[in-house]
């Protein structure tokens, strides 16, 4: 084999198992604290482009029952692709709960970009269907209808009398003929305090304990 044919396999071999670990074994751990405050400042931060570059997109942001926000969603290709993030879901105006993002993709493309993924639940049927799921597909459990700008520079109306409407945008702007089907979305999972779960296991077997204090283990972010 060829020293550029090894290289290309190599590339297509390392990249097939970044898409096995994002969509595989991607970590559900919630946050640290201050992963949170760096997540909360992001989402701040991509709100605030939205509503500075797309006419019309504050209107829509005052009107929708919860928002899931996803900024600098990193996604990398080389013959197969993968996408991966982490974001909250907004109700008004509180992060209330924190979700990742993972999508693959396959064919010919080269590169890396980051995007912010924003989606928004229109009624409160749709916001409360996607919290109780136990894992989320875009066009699978919900369909995803993605926003575009008309010739004006304001947003094309044509999709706004959809449930769940999605803004993707990179450097240059709002995205136009991208498609977020198949993206999973899952939420992060706080861990069970260790002693609780020790008290929790006395109990359930007859033993007698006095209540513990409380403290949580150290919570993985990555």
């Amino acid at each position: 084999m060829e020293a550029s044919q090894l290289t290309l396999f190599r590339n297509e071999f390392h990249t097939m198992i970044l898409l096995f670990v994002i969509l595989g074994l991607g970590c559900t751990s919630a946050p640290s604290r201050e992963d949170a405050r760096v997540i909360d400042a992001k989402v701040d931060a991509a709100l605030a482009r939205l509503k500075k570059d797309v006419k019309g997109a504050d209107s829509l942001l005052r009107s929708a029952s919860g928002m899931l926000v996803f900024p600098g969603v990193l996604q990398a290709a080389f013959w197969g692709g993968a996408e991966y993030g982490k974001g909250a879901l907004r109700i008004g105006g509180v992060n209330v709960d924190y979700y990742n993002i993972a999508a693959a993709s396959f064919g010919l493309q080269f590169g890396a970009q980051k995007k912010d993924i924003i989606l928004l639940f229109m009624n409160d049927q749709v916001l409360q269907d996607f919290r109780n799921s136990s894992g989320w597909t875009a066009g699978v459990d919900g369909t995803v209808a993605l926003v575009t700008v008309g010739a004006e520079g304001s947003i094309n109306t044509t999709t706004l009398n959809e449930p769940i409407l999605a803004f993707v945008v990179d450097q240059t702007g709002l995205m136009a003929g991208v498609s977020l089907e198949g993206s999973k979305i899952t939420k992060l999972q706080r861990q069970v305090p260790r002693r609780v779960e020790k008290t929790r296991n006395h109990i359930e077997t007859g033993m007698l304990v006095s209540p513990p204090a409380l403290t949580w283990d150290n919570r993985i972010s990555c």
